[in-house]
């Protein structure tokens, strides 16, 4: 594309050169041949042969050269404007250009008008849509009906060039002839070249701009797909978030229910005071769970979360789950990390709640151990409980949702169900090392 471009645009150049030895050839000749004519004193034979006092030699060769250098000024500041979309301004330059090309052929007594193909030229390159066919239509009509040496000749006495080249012998005059002729003929093969790198150039354009069309409307459709299978990936995820967050909130909840419930079973007769209080820690934690799975639906937090820090939120969870259950749960740490994103906070807490259920519901299990450390900038948490374990884990629903929220973050799971079961969950932190509370705590 950038070749054919080049192409023309030496083409045109080209139409410029071989114009400008035209027109400067003949006003040469004009020029030369009067002076000769004064200097052999044959000036009164050719002025009665002719209908008009000539110019004079000098103002041949000036009314030419200035006119032929406006209309390559006026015909190159046209093509700039065609880059502009300039419209007003294009046309009074092209009528400009038109008076320029008319004053050039005048300069010469209308003897060449090969002129007429520069402008000619600069229509067509400029020709865009419908409504300028009408005007290149009508303005190369006007150019050739103008400079039709007949018309002007009726208003403007001039001297044909026949009158110059009949001042020389005949083999002179047939030179001179047929110079003329290959002047005019190569001219016309030039701009008919020029023309087929311009028609081949747009039809490329055009081709160019039609695949360009067939691209974007399979980029348009490979995107439409896209969004669908996005929207597709967006709904799955959703569900599965909404099924982690009812499944840890419910088990949990519901764990811990049906142990206090079993607890009450075992106590309503010996002690009904015991069974009153702890029938009241069961209510309580039946409405946190229903609350949580309120919040789980409209995509909230746990409701322990929204009212508290991490690490408060954790040991009300295990104080809460150690009452209705009778598990005795411990938490440890040697330090507490700070500046934990939301999405952290939460994949921390439901990880060490969905553990606690487990060890309650399939463990049987006594007693929990909660450790997190932190080691390179990686917060590992290691609940192990006193259970009855696993020979060969199988991963559950809970097991999946925890290494589901883990991967969302980067981290990793681990897990082994010898001499109970300990699950082993490690978070990269990347930031800095920024603690507080570096006391050991149980509840």
């Amino acid at each position: 594309m950038h070749i054919k471009i080049y192409s023309i645009t030496v083409m045109h150049y080209f139409l410029y050169i071989f114009n400008a030895i035209v027109v400067f050839f003949l006003a040469g000749f004009m020029s030369i041949t009067q002076t000769k004519i004064n200097i052999s004193m044959s000036a009164h034979s050719f002025l009665s042969s002719i209908s008009a006092p000539p110019f004079s030699a000098s103002e041949i060769i000036i009314f030419s050269s200035c006119s032929f250098s406006i209309l390559i000024f006026l015909s190159t500041f046209y093509r700039r404007c065609l880059l502009n979309q300039n419209n007003q301004r294009r046309y009074i330059l092209l009528a400009l250009e038109i008076c320029a090309c008319l004053i050039v052929m005048r300069s010469i007594n209308m003897a060449y008008d090969g002129v007429i193909l520069l402008v000619v030229a600069d229509l067509v390159s400029g020709y865009r849509g419908k409504n300028q066919r009408i005007i290149l239509t009508v303005a190369m009509l006007g150019l050739y009906l103008i400079a039709s040496y007949n018309l002007i000749d009726l208003r403007l006495k001039m001297i044909p060039l026949d009158a110059y080249i009949s001042y020389y012998d005949q083999p002179a005059q047939g030179i001179l002839k047929a110079a003329c002729n290959i002047f005019t003929s190569f001219n016309m093969i030039i701009f008919v070249i020029y023309m087929m790198l311009l028609v081949q150039n747009q039809h490329q354009e055009k081709e160019r701009i039609q695949s360009l069309n067939e691209q974007l409307n399979t980029a348009n459709e490979k995107l439409r797909n896209y969004a669908i299978e996005a929207e597709r990936m967006a709904e799955t995820r959703e569900r599965n978030r909404l099924a982690r967050e009812i499944h840890d909130t419910l088990g949990h909840a519901l764990t811990s229910i049906i142990a206090g419930l079993d607890a009450c079973l075992a106590t309503i007769d010996a002690a009904p005071a015991f069974t009153k209080k702890q029938l009241q820690v069961i209510s309580d934690t039946a409405r946190n769970g229903i609350n949580d799975v309120r919040r789980s639906v409209k995509k909230l937090r746990p409701d322990n979360l929204e009212r508290l820090p991490l690490k408060d939120a954790l040991y009300q969870m295990i104080r809460e789950f150690s009452s209705a259950s009778g598990m005795q749960i411990e938490l440890q740490h040697e330090c507490w990390p700070q500046n934990l994103r939301e999405d952290e906070e939460e994949v921390i807490y439901r990880i060490v709640q969905e553990s606690i259920t487990n060890a309650n519901r399939h463990g049987k299990a006594a007693h929990i151990l909660i450790t997190l450390t932190e080691e390179n900038n990686w917060l590992k948490i290691i609940i192990k409980d006193d259970g009855t374990g696993c020979e060969n884990p199988v991963k559950g629903f809970g097991l999946r949702h925890m290494q589901e929220r883990l991967m969302l973050l980067h981290g990793a799971l681990a897990y082994e169900g010898h001499g109970g079961f300990t699950i082993k969950a490690a978070i990269p932190l990347n930031r800095g090392d920024v603690y507080n509370d570096k006391n050991n705590d149980s509840g």
